[in-house]
């Protein structure tokens, strides 16, 4: 059975908000800090990566090449 709850729609005004100014600066702050956190890739692993993504597409590429022609040669004899 589901149970009720009750959100109490009114907001405590007794905690006011910072200024927009320190929550961007705040929000600069945290992504500056948590770019530090960020392991880089190599040059090398880059560009081992880089290829691996290029054959990936050349592949599938090529194969949904292939279905497309199979396809519409099959429709194109039925028509």
């Amino acid at each position: 059975m589901a149970k009720n709850y009750v959100v109490d729609k009114k907001k405590d005004n007794s905690a006011k908000k910072d200024s927009f100014f320190k929550r961007t600066g705040k929000f600069f702050k945290d992504i500056k800090s948590e770019l530090k956190m960020v392991t880089w890739p190599t040059k090398e692993q880059t560009i081992k990566l880089t290829g691996a993504v290029i054959a990936f597409v050349i592949i599938f590429g090529a194969i949904t090449g292939g279905f497309d022609y199979v396809i519409s040669s099959i429709i194109k004899l039925v028509l």
